[in-house]
């Protein structure tokens, strides 16, 4: 897992147990199974095969057989295979290592935000209408609940939650509605709570006390 924007760290797990000198070795990264992510030819890093997203975007770390994954960005979720071969003579090489890995990213949700949609006073037999909203957060999160509170007592209610994702930057947006009878016997405090996936926990709202 990596947080969007950030470097990524992805391992080829090769001990070299030999210490083969790069010099005799072919390395490269690919993603899914058809986009080459990096290329080390013989201890030179090559540019001409990869795929045009990822060009001055990658670097390898010959020393803890690991490359470096720039500014990484919701596109580049996926998996990845390291492969490494030998050169045997000048016409042969064989693979010698290969080894995989996903890549899921994070994006923070901004804290959960509680709007008051009705205008005016709230009157003993009225209805309290909410919203409750997140926005540019990755992946797309679980659920979204409201807790209302009297006193000691909370009970939880599921609600509908709209969710939009960015056509650019393909970061949610969400939001839920909750429509209740105004409270009327005691104080009350209402928040909102945004389960998020990936068991990145939950968000929760400032409470609105009524």
């Amino acid at each position: 897992k990596a947080f969007l924007h950030h470097t990524v760290h992805l391992s080829c797990y090769f001990p070299n147990p030999q210490k083969i000198d790069v010099k005799n070795l072919i390395i490269f990264w690919q993603k899914d199974t058809n986009e080459v992510v990096h290329e080390v030819f013989y201890g030179q890093e090559k540019q001409e095969n990869l795929s045009p997203e990822y060009i001055n975007r990658t670097k390898m770390d010959m020393g803890k057989w690991t490359l470096q994954l720039l500014n990484a960005g919701v596109e580049d979720e996926g998996h990845y295979k390291c492969v490494i071969m030998q050169k045997i003579n000048e016409r042969s090489k064989e693979v010698i290592h290969t080894s995989g890995c996903s890549l899921h990213i994070i994006a923070n949700y901004s804290q959960p935000e509680i709007a008051e949609l009705h205008s005016g006073e709230l009157k003993p037999n009225g209805y309290l209408n909410l919203s409750c909203s997140s926005s540019g957060g990755y992946p797309e999160p679980k659920e979204m609940t409201w807790l209302i509170s009297h006193g000691n007592t909370t009970h939880s209610s599921m609600a509908h939650m709209d969710v939009s994702q960015d056509a650019v930057t393909k970061l949610y947006n969400v939001t839920s509605k909750l429509n209740i009878p105004v409270p009327t016997k005691r104080p009350t405090n209402i928040r909102c709570l945004l389960h998020l996936r990936e068991q990145l926990g939950s968000l929760v709202s400032v409470p609105l006390d009524i």
